[in-house]
């Protein structure tokens, strides 16, 4: 009677569990789709709330060239970027990085842009007076222009005047015709320019009466 009890008690404990797993399986089909359907949710949430924040600032590449350094064992290769980065609000920036890849020198040139940031003085959508610019063996001349005129200048001169959020210009690129140097004459033009109100401080006038 004994192993007959025993027997018996050993098919119950089997039936017993078989049922529980049968009654855990349900279960367990049930919350996978849930979890599938909660982590397809955040995904587009996450998708939506990355393309709304819009930056200001705006990053033109002029030039990518390929640099070789001799190094000892042979010739070393890097990419050289040229980005000029601006908000077309006054603000204009040129940087210039190397880097092993082509991606890196751009990322590296765009935070150089940003650190060299200077303030254009813009009276009525061109430049106050006419100006010139060096960098090195080039030279970029500019001059205002009436409303309509728009930006007369071309390579990384145009880059430059557009980003800064200049509309009507004349300009003459002369000597080096190097982007860098173009870029770097045009930087170094519009940072030497000097707004009315500074001229009309030091003479005593008012913005009317040096404009009259």
């Amino acid at each position: 009677m004994d192993l007959e009890n025993k027997e018996e008690i050993t098919v119950e404990e089997v039936t017993a569990d078989v049922s529980e797993a049968t009654a855990e399986t349900p279960a367990e089909t049930e919350e996978k789709p849930a979890k599938g359907k909660k982590g397809r949710g955040r995904k587009q949430k996450i998708e939506t709330s990355e393309e709304k924040p819009q930056s200001e600032w705006t990053e033109r590449v002029v030039q990518i060239s390929r640099v070789t350094k001799v190094v000892k064992g042979g010739k070393k290769l890097s990419f050289r970027a040229i980005v000029i980065v601006g908000n077309q609000k006054g603000q204009v920036g040129v940087g210039c990085a190397k880097a092993s890849e082509v991606i890196i020198a751009i990322q590296k040139a765009i935070a150089d842009g940003r650190k060299n940031l200077i303030t254009v003085p813009i009276f009525k959508t061109t430049i106050p007076h006419p100006i010139t610019g060096k960098s090195g063996a080039g030279a970029v001349m500019l001059r205002p222009a009436s409303e309509g005129t728009g930006i007369i200048a071309g390579g990384a001169v145009r880059s430059v005047l557009e980003l800064a959020g200049i509309g009507n210009i004349l300009s003459k690129s002369l000597g080096s015709k190097s982007p860098l140097n173009a870029a770097n004459a045009t930087m170094d033009a519009l940072k030497r320019l000097t707004p009315f109100t500074e001229v009309a401080k030091r003479r005593g006038l008012t913005m009317a009466e040096l404009l009259n």
